[in-house]
């Protein structure tokens, strides 16, 4: 028998995918020119779609399963599986699957989108992180930058883009992080700057890839 979520879940998750979706949005704006995205989609609702929904409501869980697509305004977020969890502490957490996992969202006053996807995104609310792992891409336009694993920290600012086996072929058989930023249009922001987000964020290497096992 269905069972419909209670008030504690439904409010559980819309506030995960509020976050969910900020974070995702957050980490692509971290990206040198890439400016902002449409100021009133946060005031849209978020619209949910999938072939089942699974609620555990004593774990504060819930499973999206099958063609899953999320909407608020142009943002737009599909996969495969979508799982959102909060913590005793009232910390959510959003895991999303795909071949890949893809999102979009019309830039602020432009004509065009920032789009990303990655085989898995993850976002940590507690450590305010946004994740994405296998084949990560984020682009707008002709900017784009790809690599293996990307990830922005919201607390410290630190974002960071590695190479890897999954964007390696035949011309970059190591797999090395690849960035394309072009040159601006007169009258527009300068290269590197992001408009009311202050100085660009710089691209720092790691030794090491953070390891965090899947839900």
């Amino acid at each position: 028998m269905l069972r419909c979520p209670s008030a504690a879940s439904t409010e559980m998750l819309r506030a995960a995918f509020d976050s969910f979706l900020r974070s995702v949005l957050s980490l692509a704006l971290a990206l040198p020119g890439l400016g902002l995205t449409e100021q009133t989609d946060r005031e849209k609702p978020v619209n949910i779609e999938a072939d089942r929904l699974t609620v555990d409501d004593v774990k504060k869980e819930s499973v999206f399963e099958g063609n899953v697509t999320v909407t608020q305004g142009t943002l737009l977020l599909k996969a495969d599986k979508v799982v959102v969890k909060q913590d005793a502490g009232g910390f959510n957490y959003a895991y999303a699957y795909g071949k890949p996992a893809y999102f979009k969202q019309k830039r602020d006053g432009y004509e065009e989108y920032i789009e990303g996807q990655g085989e898995r995104l993850e976002y940590d609310g507690k450590a305010d992180k946004m994740q994405m792992f296998t084949n990560a891409e984020i682009r707008k336009g002709a900017d784009e930058v790809k690599g293996d694993f990307i990830a922005y920290d919201a607390k410290t600012g630190f974002y960071q883009v590695m190479g890897g086996p999954s964007v390696a072929t035949a011309v970059n058989p190591k797999g090395r992080v690849h960035a394309t930023i072009q040159p601006p249009k007169k009258g527009t922001e300068k290269l590197g700057s992001v408009p009311g987000n202050g100085p660009p964020l710089p691209l720092r290497p790691s030794s090491s890839l953070p390891s965090k096992p899947e839900p």
